[in-house]
């Protein structure tokens, strides 16, 4: 994730990848949401959990590793908060799915990871701000997933579930057409030397005081 600076990465572009994991692992995870697939076990999530670690966490903190290197604050703070965000989900799935034993699965509080989803609130909140001046495919992408974890924050701590679970659903769907996109855009303009897929100027709303 680079801003208007445009900065040269060695090996590989970092927003490419990084928003190739999160195009991936929502688009497994919004399909369970919206019904299009299920487990045969029964349990909901057991599918996602692979592409939440591999794509949506350690995918994610390569790209973040690459553009610390290259002291890109912003990208690599999206990047290692959010692929963090998805390990650290997954293994909250796995807790709640029994994989790690009967006693921490019987313990297990879905309203904690709601609170985590508050937290991620925040987060996103004030990445959103500061994407306003990156580019518009970052600020949308960043501003649906403001309502994804709205959405997933209100539906597990029980309030109106079965709406704000639709509300996290979509959102959740439209940030990885959105992320496909940027990923599309970020490899093949660099690629071609120009912009092949147009990504939207920083809205240049957000400038330092005048000093008087």
């Amino acid at each position: 994730m680079k801003n208007e600076v445009h900065v040269k990465h060695s090996g590989i572009d970092p927003t490419a990848i990084g928003l190739f994991g999160l195009a991936i692992v929502t688009l497994v995870a919004s399909s369970q949401k919206l019904g299009w697939t299920e487990s045969v076990s029964g349990e909901s999530v057991s599918g996602v959990i692979s592409w939440a670690v591999i794509l949506g966490g350690i995918g994610q903190i390569i790209a973040a590793f690459y553009d610390a290197k290259v002291k890109n604050v912003f990208g690599a703070t999206a990047f290692f908060g959010y692929g963090l965000f998805w390990i650290a989900t997954a293994f909250s799935w796995m807790i709640q799915s029994g994989v790690f034993g009967n006693a921490l699965q019987v313990s297990y509080d879905p309203k904690q990871i709601g609170f985590a989803f508050v937290g991620y609130l925040i987060f996103t909140l004030f990445m959103t701000i500061g994407a306003l001046e990156t580019n518009k495919v970052l600020f949308f992408i960043f501003f649906f997933i403001n309502f994804l974890f709205l959405g997933l924050s209100l539906s597990t701590l029980g309030f109106l579930p079965e709406f704000f679970h639709n509300v996290a659903a979509i959102a959740e769907l439209i940030v990885s057409i959105l992320a496909f996109y940027g990923s599309a855009a970020a490899l093949l303009n660099a690629h071609f030397g120009f912009v092949f897929l147009p990504i939207g100027k920083k809205f240049n709303i957000i400038k330092a005081p005048q000093n008087k």
